[in-house]
């Protein structure tokens, strides 16, 4: 009996941790050059706001072509983690990134760059916390 009820506990502490941490990744985002909340957790903006979708490819293949350890561009080390939801919102906004205003970015289309900015964004630095986990309200 007593196991019984040790089980149940564990399992429901489990799936009640599990509920949390799902919940607590953004899922919209509020860009300010488009003026538009972007639901980051649906449909095709939810794949593609993952590693494997469009945003993370395009991360991948142009951002960290240039932000790899030890490059020799100069650029700086960047991975999803570099910096919070926040400050990615902000790069992308204001665009006074070297490389923003360098034309690097020329390489993607402006889709392809929301869909970047929706990446870092829910996969940013302190993503996963349940209070502050949407910027949209």
């Amino acid at each position: 009996m007593k196991q019984g009820f040790v089980l149940l506990v564990a399992t429901t502490l489990v799936f009640t941790w599990a509920v949390a941490v799902s919940q607590a990744r953004p899922r919209k985002r509020y860009d300010e050059r488009t003026k538009m909340c972007r639901l980051i957790a649906d449909g095709k903006l939810d794949w593609n706001s993952e590693p494997w979708g469009i945003g993370g490819q395009k991360f991948r293949e142009v951002c960290k072509s240039c932000h790899t350890r030890n490059n020799d561009k100069g650029a700086p080390f960047l991975h999803s983690e570099s910096h919070t939801s926040e400050g990615w919102n902000r790069i992308f906004s204001r665009r006074r990134a070297a490389c923003a205003r360098d034309g690097s970015w020329n390489a993607l289309t402006e889709e392809e760059i929301l869909m970047v900015n929706d990446y870092l964004y829910r996969n940013g630095d302190w993503t996963y916390d349940p209070n502050d986990a949407d910027s949209c309200g």
